[in-house]
């Protein structure tokens, strides 16, 4: 079981905030005494042992409503509606079918809302300070320029006939400099890869270029100022865009040409793998947190609600979370009688371990069997040809799994679990090229991530690539899938912690890429 999945034994609450669903219903706007809410309020939910750092954004619209959604950078939820309703000064947030509410009210000044956030069987004072909207932490956000250079460039695809728009930052000074192209996890995405206000590629860009490595970040096809179609692309259509990358970069002046690479994120990094087997391949690869199991086993083993993408409902998921919800307090409640009845303390604590086993086996029998379902959904979608046909069986058992999902989600879950991309993925083993890749190869997994497991991905990843020599294989103590540094590492900005980018994982990639320039 996964830390995620182990968390939820105990933490029930926490998995609801993945759960956040559907379509935002507009409130209505107030009779009286409009005032502007426009912006982030931010604030620390209060869990057992520690804090989750979230985000509700408020946009006025022409039409006298508002629109609101949460981020919860910590559990990848990005920009998840919610209704808000305002009585005077006092805000009501809510997503209704997973049964969270936040009912706060607004201070004099406008600068805070100070409230209850409320879930089945927990309630806990929350305060959102108010943060006047801003971007995310880009170097083109930052308040004085950057010390590197900055070009918004076009790289042509001529294979596909498209053109990708970018931006290429390139160290101060005369060059040449070593280069890398970012490339984005499974999902459409802009060039700064944001998740909430962390923007994976934006920061990596910056501490790379701050360091004498020149980079290049891209909007991925059919997203920001890229052309294509991204309902339609597939892995291998993304290894081609890295190749058309790559050569731009061999043109560029300023840039070495024998030291220019692929760093890849995820499903990113089993493209930059892919390219390293091709003709003109990479000098070098950096993956973070890329895949070594088939696709159609990596897909079984994420959680639901990743295969249908954030927004949707994973009802299974919210019934698991409930369930141990009330375990765990009716436990809690039985020790407590055994300790009035007369039992010590090594009693209660043996009943309490007894009750936690028991969890334990319950949890992974239910999980053993969405699996299962899981599995055979898949299969149905890898060997159903017509494509007509297989919508209508996936669409039938997501909404079987998730019969609150409103009948527009219900689609955009169909579409994508038989989108090319899915198709492709499913038959994707990224075992097939490695024994071709003889670029120099840095493998890094973090040890927090809950969608690539680490340790099982690398050891397949790294036997995979024995015949290639100069492989280097590297766990980040703490990391999630983002290469977020462990929570208690966030800085504070303006009293609130902030995600921050691993500084492990920063200092392995640069040091490793300055050395490989130096062979």
């Amino acid at each position: 079981m996964n830390k995620l999945n182990s968390a939820f034994a105990w933490c029930g609450f926490l998995g609801l905030l993945l759960l956040l669903s559907g379509t935002a219903a507009r409130a209505q706007a107030p009779a009286s005494g409009r005032y502007s809410l426009e912006g982030q309020w931010k604030g620390a939910l209060t869990v057992p042992g520690g804090s989750l750092p979230l985000m509700i954004t408020i946009t006025e619209l022409a039409d006298g409503n508002r629109f609101a959604v949460l981020d919860v950078p910590m559990q990848r939820v990005n920009r998840e509606p919610m209704t808000v309703t305002p009585r005077g000064d006092t805000l009501i947030f809510e997503a209704e079918q997973a049964g969270c509410r936040f009912v706060g009210r607004r201070t004099p000044d406008g600068q805070q809302l100070l409230g209850i956030w409320q879930q089945p069987g927990y309630a806990t004072p929350l305060t959102l300070l108010f943060v006047p909207p801003t971007t995310a932490a880009t170097p083109k956000a930052f308040k004085f320029p950057p010390p590197y250079r900055v070009e918004e460039v076009t790289v042509p695809s001529v294979t596909d006939h498209l053109r990708l728009a970018g931006t290429l930052t390139v160290p101060a000074g005369e060059g040449p400099f070593p280069a890398v192209v970012l490339l984005s996890d499974q999902d459409a995405q802009t060039r700064d890869a944001p998740y909430g206000d962390f923007a994976l590629f934006g920061n990596l860009a910056d501490y790379l270029t701050r360091r004498g490595v020149a980079v290049l970040r891209l909007d991925d096809r059919g997203t920001g100022k890229s052309g294509g179609d991204s309902t339609k692309v597939t892995t291998e259509d993304r290894m081609r865009d890295a190749q058309a990358a790559l050569a731009f970069l061999r043109a560029r002046p300023l840039l070495d040409i024998a030291h220019i690479g692929l760093i890849g994120h995820g499903e990113g990094g089993n493209v930059a793998l892919l390219a390293a087997a091709q003709p003109l391949p990479p000098s070098f690869v950096v993956t973070l947190a890329a895949a070594g199991l088939p696709g159609n086993e990596l897909l079984t083993q994420q959680r639901p609600s990743l295969l249908l993408r954030a927004g949707t409902p994973d009802t299974a998921l919210l019934s698991l979370a409930r369930r141990q919800e009330q375990a765990l307090t009716e436990a809690q409640q039985k020790a407590e009688k055994l300790r009035a009845a007369g039992s010590n303390a090594a009693q209660v604590a043996t009943y309490l371990e007894q009750q936690r086993m028991r969890q334990r086996v319950e949890d992974k029998k239910r999980l053993d069997a969405q699996r299962k379902r899981r599995r055979t959904m898949l299969d149905i979608i890898a060997n159903t040809a017509d494509n007509a046909q297989a919508q209508a069986i996936v669409a039938n058992m997501v909404r079987q799994d998730a019969p609150a999902l409103s009948p527009e989600a219900l689609q955009a879950a169909t579409a994508r679990l038989t989108s090319p991309w899915y198709r492709y993925y499913l038959r994707f083993d990224p075992r097939d090229e490695l024994d071709k890749a003889k670029s120099a190869v840095l493998l890094l997994h973090g040890t927090a991530d809950d969608m690539v497991e680490g340790q099982t991905n690398m050891d397949i990843l790294v036997k995979g690539l024995k015949g290639n020599p100069r492989v280097t294989a590297q766990k980040i103590e703490g990391a999630n899938h983002l290469f977020q540094a462990p929570t208690t590492e966030w800085p504070l900005l303006n009293g609130q912690p902030r995600p921050v980018v691993s500084p492990a994982a920063l200092e392995a990639m640069h040091s490793w890429i300055m050395a490989h320039v130096k062979e």
